[in-house]
């Protein structure tokens, strides 16, 4: 960083965050000045610059944006995007410091909140990044062989040697392994039992699947779309006909990090809050960002892989066009963006049915220990003209028919007939 933009940061520092205020220091909130008055005292954010990982996706955006676009210096932060490897290094730089928060899977924050996704660590969700925009992508061989969907999928396996076919997953308490699971199983296929089951990063499945290393994956974008343009794959499922708008990535980082940056926290979480409103505002915005996230520094491909399923406009490799009417959403008046407990408890229903914890947890004391719905809200006010919900539970219809509402958590991680 240049002088000029340690002097910028400096004076842009001073602006003053009053959300929460009251809690934290006793200032007084004045509606619509959130953003006009100067910081002072304990509103101010106890670190200037962030360091956010993120792996290349699509749904970094809203991190990317919110550098990009200098919404963090409305919020006296600079954020410095961090491009990493993998989802493993991702966890290792979070838990080691390096990184102060990332754009990380759900499922693994609440995987280590536990200790399944490495080391024991307290952890922090402080808003919900996308829902939507994921998939499953199977090879042009098993298209040859006949195979469009689960049920034709389920027929190849079941005529083949056992572990004949494997299927890539990004981090094994991830978001990714849980949708290939839940897919897998829907379609009568034990994701254990019946296929082999392998960890890729993201920006390798292409590569892996092209050279034979796997039949399936699931994935992120745009490495779904990548894979049709190249010739090697098709989409049997997107992520949102399992579940249409479920929960994607979040901005997570450390209990302890949130404990001693609160109001840095609080306005990371504003910053990028903002950058996710204004990528849903319009279509121009939405082209921009894929413009700007195709770069190499960020997901280093062409604007037009990302830029069609960030509109909504699908194509399956199998022939099949259509406008998604649940396609990769970022803020949807803050429906999207607030850190829901029941989508959290959802991911801990699912590690529980696949072995991954051995009891059941107290559910909803570890979501309300994780989900920083009181921080989200006062960043919400900060920004300004935010929905925030009055319930922290929702309610969806997944593929199979079954209704999560995470009123009973135990009984539906116990409902299901292919479990480990």
């Amino acid at each position: 960083m240049t002088q000029d933009d340690d002097n910028t940061v400096s004076k842009l520092s001073r602006r003053r965050f009053l959300a929460g205020s009251a809690a934290l220091g006793g200032s007084l909130l004045i509606p619509g000045l959130m953003n006009s008055v100067w910081a002072a005292g304990s509103d101010a954010p106890e670190k200037k610059t962030l360091r956010v990982g993120f792996i290349p996706l699509t749904d970094c955006a809203p991190v990317v944006m919110a550098a990009v676009k200098k919404f963090d210096e409305k919020y006296g932060i600079t954020i410095i995007p961090s491009k990493e490897s993998s989802w493993a290094s991702v966890r290792d730089k979070l838990l080691s410091g390096e990184l102060d928060a990332a754009h990380v899977l759900y499922g693994m924050v609440y995987g280590l909140q536990l200790g399944v996704s490495g080391p024991q660590r307290e952890m922090a969700v402080l808003m919900t990044l996308n829902n939507n925009g994921q998939a499953i992508t199977l090879s042009n061989q098993l298209k040859a062989a006949g195979v469009t969907d689960g049920a034709s999928l389920k027929k190849v396996i079941a005529a083949s040697p056992q572990g004949t076919y494997t299927f890539a997953q990004t981090f094994p308490s991830g978001t990714h392994a849980m949708w290939l699971y839940y897919w897998l199983a829907n379609a009568g296929i034990d994701p254990f039992a019946d296929v082999r089951n392998v960890v890729v990063p993201p920006p390798q499945m292409v590569v892996n699947m092209k050279i034979g290393n796997m039949s399936g994956f699931c994935v992120g974008e745009p490495w779904n779309q990548r894979a049709i343009l190249d010739g090697i794959g098709f989409t049997a499922a997107t992520s949102q006909q399992i579940w249409p708008d479920h929960p994607e990535k979040v901005l997570g980082t450390t209990s302890a990090w949130v404990s001693a940056n609160g109001n840095a926290a609080r306005a990371l979480t504003a910053a990028v809050l903002e950058a996710s409103r204004w990528i849903d505002a319009s279509d121009e915005n939405r082209r921009e960002t894929a413009k700007t996230i195709a770069a190499r520094a960020y997901i280093n491909t062409a604007v037009e892989t990302i830029e069609g399923r960030m509109l909504g406009h699908y194509e399956d490799g199998l022939g099949k066009t259509w406008q998604d009417a649940h396609a990769m959403r970022f803020f949807n008046d803050g429906a999207v963006s607030y850190p829901w407990l029941s989508d959290g408890i959802w991911f801990l229903t699912q590690q529980k049915r696949w072995g991954l914890l051995k009891s059941a947890p107290d559910y909803l004391a570890v979501a309300r220990q994780i989900n920083r719905s009181e921080l989200y809200k006062q960043a919400a006010t900060a920004v300004g003209g935010i929905s925030v919900p009055t319930s922290q539970m929702r309610s969806s219809t997944l593929i199979d028919g079954k209704v999560w509402d995470g009123s009973d958590p135990a009984a539906y991680a116990n409902s299901f007939a292919i479990h480990r």
